[in-house]
């Protein structure tokens, strides 16, 4: 194996190509870029001799065209290396692109400064991944705990002594636990979840005085099986509801009542979310916190469907619109 310094050029290229990494050479004075043919494959441009500043700017995502700009035209006053992170659009993919180089006109030659380019879509897609977990993990944080705050406030109204006050928190806190379960993939080979009326039921039992099907809480939907993988999102749908309910809904109110229903429209299946009794609810402001956007993502993506929101004088009304074929999968 030759040593380092017995290379020759078509040994870098080898390893450049393994690498993934993408050449190029920008004249400061032309404005004129200069890639190699796998810096246009990684734009997705066909083979030229040049190309434009502006013209690879075409393909920046609008969020971040002016960054990039002010970006490069900096590095001629950074002082040492540089690296600078970027979304590019082909046709309906995003790519992330990292550029980097020397700044302070380093290593210029005949007006022309060199860097390369990366493909970091992998890493950032991580990056974004772990970021969406853990705000996800914040806020069922904080939902539970306001949850054990309601129940709380649930059993100190029924129960005539500490003692059993305590039980029955327990208890709750308990059930609270088994529908916690539910929010969260199960292991495979698990089987399917459960039928989606007993699904509902132990979701909604901590809520509820004397049980899903015989108190304020009422479910009466169509017997059909649930399956694992859509399991948990409608667990996630239901908790979160559940949890505005507690909040600021039926479920906040000692009188108030919660029913849900099924019916079955072509291909789809719809629940029916049904407040009644509780304080006056209106529509929020703005486009919801973290938790609606998650609700709508677990609808959308996971369940194939759409979720509807009717802000009545009466109570809330929600209408969950699923695919029968992904509910039952």
């Amino acid at each position: 194996m030759p040593k380092p310094h017995d290379w020759k050029p078509e040994h870098l290229r080898v390893a450049i190509n393994a690498a993934g990494v993408a050449l190029w050479a920008w004249n400061v004075d032309t404005d004129e870029f200069t890639m190699d043919e796998q810096g246009f494959e990684l734009w997705g441009l066909k083979w030229s001799g040049k190309v434009t500043f502006e013209q690879l700017s075409a393909h920046i995502h609008p969020a971040d065209r002016d960054r990039v700009r002010a970006a490069f035209t900096a590095t001629r006053a950074i002082l040492g290396p540089y690296e600078t992170d970027f979304r590019i659009l082909i046709e309906d993919e995003v790519r992330w692109i990292a550029t980097r180089g020397q700044g302070e006109d380093v290593g210029i030659v005949g007006r022309t400064m060199f860097g390369i380019f990366l493909d970091v879509t992998g890493r950032k897609q991580a990056e974004e991944g772990n970021e969406l977990l853990a705000g996800e993990m914040s806020h069922r944080v904080k939902n539970l705990l306001s949850i054990a705050s309601g129940l709380t406030a649930i059993s100190s109204r029924s129960a005539a002594t500490v003692e059993d006050m305590a039980i029955e928190l327990t208890e709750r806190l308990s059930a609270l636990g088994r529908a916690h379960d539910l929010v969260r993939p199960l292991p495979n080979g698990q089987g399917d979840a459960a039928l989606l009326g007993d699904l509902l039921s132990v979701l909604l039992s901590p809520y509820d005085d004397l049980g899903a099907f015989k108190g304020r809480i009422r479910v009466a939907v169509e017997r059909m099986g649930v399956g694992q993988s859509s399991a948990t999102a409608l667990a996630l749908v239901i908790h979160e509801l559940a949890t505005n309910s507690m909040k600021y809904g039926a479920l906040s109110a000692q009188a108030g009542t919660l029913d849900i229903t099924s019916t079955s429209e072509s291909d789809d299946v719809v629940l029916t979310w049904l407040e009644r009794g509780g304080p006056q609810v209106k529509k929020p402001d703005g486009l919801g916190g973290f938790g609606s956007k998650l609700v709508q993502r677990s609808v959308t993506g996971q369940l194939g469907g759409a979720i509807s929101y009717d802000w009545d004088e009466g109570g809330l009304i929600v209408s969950l619109r699923m695919k029968r074929t992904r509910l039952t999968s």
